[in-house]
């Protein structure tokens, strides 16, 4: 039997390429959320799970960090996908006639200057593909869609300004999520190893809970903080390192942050990808 990956989005969407390019295997299940992607992963509907976690003109996507960590799942996989965007129109629609383009909130930033320089209202839609799918279902020459070469293909739009993206890297990570997780395997690139903490209530501790990492020589990649259960007080962090939680060194940094916190939680142990690489290059 075929095995399945959800996304969030419509087919067509920037997930679906990921899901196309990094798991060409399986078949793409679109969702209508995030939230209802990784509940098709958790109920079984699907095996894993394509979710977006931040763009490299953007920043961090919307609320997925507060989901990862009671969704109940594990990250396996990091896939970056190079965000081309599109200006999608009816057939026989010109780019001057265009007075508003539709496209997700998050992509909107992302072509900014096309935009103003073309006088092109943005419009807020629940999906870029969506978007692209409501142009093509409706009957105005004036609006168009802000999404991928494939959503054009699919919903029958043309092509009519290409790769109009701010910036030439614009780059979207995507995390892949299992019901298990995988400890086993050695990236070819070296392991990421995720996971979220709050820190005690004590001065200066985090702090301290950071000063195992650095005597361990142990490279953190990220740390993103956001508030929890609606309290200003009440902040957890997300955070990525490199290496595997059985390397050694990772052992004594992580002995050193559970004695300054109060909740750990391992999110997931995955090979770095070879984008990440290329990025940190760049």
């Amino acid at each position: 039997m075929t095995k399945r990956i959800a996304f969030q989005g419509e087919p067509g969407a920037y997930g679906h390429q990921a899901c196309v390019e990094a798991r060409p295997d399986y078949e793409p299940l679109p969702c209508p959320t995030f939230n209802a992607a990784i509940e098709g992963v958790r109920k079984g509907d699907a095996d894993l799970g394509m979710i977006a976690v931040e763009n490299s003109t953007y920043g961090r996507v919307g609320d997925v960090h507060t989901l990862l960590p009671e969704s109940g799942l594990h990250i396996i996989d990091e896939a970056f996908v190079r965000v081309h965007i599109n200006l999608l129109g009816k057939p026989g629609a010109q780019v001057d006639q265009i007075r508003t383009a539709a496209g997700h909130i998050v992509i909107l930033p992302q072509c900014g200057k096309f935009l103003r320089g073309k006088g092109i209202a943005p419009v807020i839609s629940p999906d870029n593909a969506r978007a692209a799918m409501d142009v093509a279902s409706g009957d105005d020459m004036t609006a168009g869609a802000l999404a991928s070469e494939m959503a054009a293909e699919i919903y029958g739009l043309n092509v009519l300004a290409r790769h109009i993206e701010d910036h030439d890297r614009n780059t979207t990570r995507f995390l892949i999520m299992s019901r298990e997780p995988d400890l086993s395997r050695r990236g070819k690139h070296g392991m990421v190893t995720s996971f979220v903490f709050r820190v005690r209530n004590i001065p200066a501790a985090l702090y301290k809970a950071m000063g195992g990492f650095a005597t361990n020589g142990v490279n953190m990649t990220k740390l993103e903080s956001y508030m929890v259960g609606g309290q200003f007080t009440a902040t957890q962090f997300y955070a990525e390192v490199e290496g595997h939680p059985d390397d050694r060194n990772v052992q004594l940094a992580m002995e050193e942050l559970d004695y300054f916190t109060d909740h750990i939680r391992l999110m997931g142990v995955f090979p770095a990808a070879a984008r990440r690489h290329e990025k940190a290059s760049n």
